[in-house]
Parts: structure tokens; C-alpha cells; sequence
């Protein structure tokens, strides 16, 4: 439940490699956020914040890994994710419209490089009393859990 910029880390639009903070106030960088995206294509390698951060070898998880996150998290409340080895934070979205912040402290999404047609991707989500996958808009800015192949 830390709503503090630095504990909720930044946020990516669906393809994008552009990353945003956000201060609770003002997102940075303030530049014209991109409210709709139209495209047929998962993550593309050229703009996974991942491997372009971290090195080769890290990317965004698939929507079958975040699948079977789930599945093995049997997590029913904000401390579960937490808990876990993955160390998941209620880190809220910015919002698909504006780019405004929402929801911080009391839940979190995180995209996978999977699309789910040409508007939205797969997610996983959770707040105080589920969690669960899903497909959200791709304007969504939302944080990132990167992993690493052996």
C-alpha cells in the first residue's frame, strides 16, 4: 500500500519504449501522450524497455507466463504479490485517456508482450481481494516486471 513515487517505479504504454514516472502531481516527461494505438503486434523486441534497460536476455513475460503466475499465486490480497518472489507493487496505471495517475497503493497491472487484437493487451492485475489476467486498452500506462532467459 506505498504510494510513493519511488516504490511504484515507471510506466509503459503497450509497445512503447518510452517510460513516464509520475509524482502523485505531474508525469514526466509531460509530452503528448498517445490516447488510442491500433496495431496487431505483441511487444516488439525493438521496443521492449526489458532488454533495452537491462541487457540481452530480459523481456516482458508472455500472457501464458503471467497465466501461470497466476495460477501458482493464489494471491487474495495487496501483500500476496508483495510477498512473492516477484515482489509486485500496487503501483497503480496512468490512465489510457491522459496519462493521469490512478489507483496507486491500491492495485496493480502489469502488461505482458502478448496482444489481444489490434487496440488491446494482455495484462495481470490485482487489488485487495483478487487478481486475475486480462486485456486492457494499450494507451494504458502500466509498470513492468521484466525476466531474464537463461
Amino acid at each position: 500500500d506505498d504510494a510513493t513515487e519511488a516504490s511504484a517505479g515507471w510506466y509503459w504504454q503497450f509497445n512503447r519504449k518510452q517510460g513516464y514516472k509520475h509524482d502523485g502531481t505531474t508525469r514526466t516527461p509531460g509530452t503528448t501522450w498517445i490516447a488510442a494505438t491500433n496495431e496487431t503486434i505483441g511487444w516488439q523486441a525493438a521496443n521492449d524497455p526489458c532488454s533495452l534497460e537491462l541487457g540481452s536476455g530480459w523481456r516482458i513475460p508472455t500472457s501464458t507466463e503471467w497465466t501461470n503466475v497466476n495460477a501458482a499465486g493464489g494471491w487474495t490480497t495487496l501483500n500476496g504479490p508483495w510477498n512473492s518472489g516477484l515482489k509486485m507493487h500496487a503501483a497503480g496505471d496512468l490512465y489510457y485517456t491522459d496519462g493521469s495517475l490512478e489507483y496507486r497503493g491500491s492495485g496493480g497491472t502489469y502488461w505482458g508482450s502478448t496482444p489481444f487484437g489490434s487496440t488491446s493487451g494482455w495484462m495481470l492485475a490485482f487489488t485487495g481481494g483478487t487478481c486475475g489476467m486480462g486485456a486492457n486498452d494499450k494507451a494504458f500506462g502500466f509498470p513492468l516486471r521484466c525476466i531474464k532467459d537463461n
